[in-house]
């Protein structure tokens, strides 16, 4: 087995436990946070490795998303399979799925994609739906904390986003089984086939937020990839004052976390959201 890069001694005796004649193919780590994700070759077929530090909670998510609700994509061929994991490690083992990122590709501005997409997302946030009270007061707070962190928001912003999130009036909500980073970065194409990757932030939430990352890009650009996607969704599940808050807090998230990673081109597209957000607001005169 050739040496792994980005593992700890731990995580390496585990994959070779599991994989004693693996080869390295790629690195396919991001590299803005300590989750690293190795294409490997075996005599059984190709795999990918995943694990993380000890304070990373995406292992866990993915596992949890894996061994929970992934099988109906799995079935189909959408999804790659779970074959190992490693709670104490940090480390888990799956099948590998072929294709490209649907990102930077011409399959990114494909209506016929994003109906798919679509499709995919109604049926994992099917499996499952509970009713939370505090959900979205417990979000608020959380972007309140976010405020107080080192970031390069304009402290008359703060101001003003602190305003809207201390006024708000918490609803209750239906959260369901979410990827939580549903774009086409996430998304593979293989001979018009969408496959879904990266479940390191899956968790329950209201089914609305699964929208996000796409409407602040791909939707925003393009109305018909949006009509395509809740073509193949369904009913739409956004309604104006939960969109318009889950809008800001991601906009708060996105310029805070992207500072913290010194990523500074998603860091300015946080600044924009919040600029769109705040313009919203003083157009409804608020």
């Amino acid at each position: 087995m050739t040496e792994l890069p980005r593992l700890t001694s731990e995580q390496h005796a585990t994959i070779k436990s599991w994989l004693p004649d693996a080869e390295l193919v790629a690195d396919l780590s991001w590299g803005q946070m300590d989750t690293a994700v190795l294409h490997l070759r075996t005599p059984e077929g190709d795999r990918i490795v995943k694990a993380g530090g000890a304070e990373n909670h995406h292992i866990g998510r993915e596992i949890a998303a894996q061994l929970g609700f992934t099988g109906p994509w799995v079935e189909e061929g959408r999804a790659a399979r779970l074959l190992q994991h490693d709670d104490d490690h940090q480390v888990l083992l799956l099948d590998y799925l072929p294709g490209r990122l649907v990102q930077d590709t011409p399959a990114e501005d494909d209506p016929a994609v994003y109906r798919q997409a679509g499709k995919m997302l109604a049926m994992f946030h099917a499996q499952g739906a509970r009713l939370d009270d505090t959900y979205e007061a417990r979000m608020n707070q959380k972007m309140l904390g976010w405020l107080d962190r080192s970031h390069r928001i304009a402290p008359q912003t703060v101001d003003r986003l602190r305003s809207i999130l201390l006024s708000a009036e918490p609803e209750p909500v239906v959260l369901v089984p979410t990827h939580g980073d549903w774009h086409p970065r996430n998304w593979l194409i293989d001979d018009g086939m969408v496959r879904a990757i990266d479940f390191g932030r899956f968790d329950w939430r209201p089914a609305f937020t699964d929208f996000a990352r796409l409407a602040v890009r791909q939707f925003r650009a393009d109305p018909a990839l949006e009509a395509a996607f809740l073509e193949g969704y369904g009913a739409d599940p956004r309604t104006p004052e939960l969109w318009r808050m889950l809008l800001l807090r991601e906009a708060i998230g996105t310029a805070v976390w992207a500072y913290k990673v010194a990523d500074e081109r998603f860091e300015m597209e946080g600044h924009r959201m919040i600029e769109n957000v705040l313009r919203a607001e003083i157009g409804k005169g608020k």
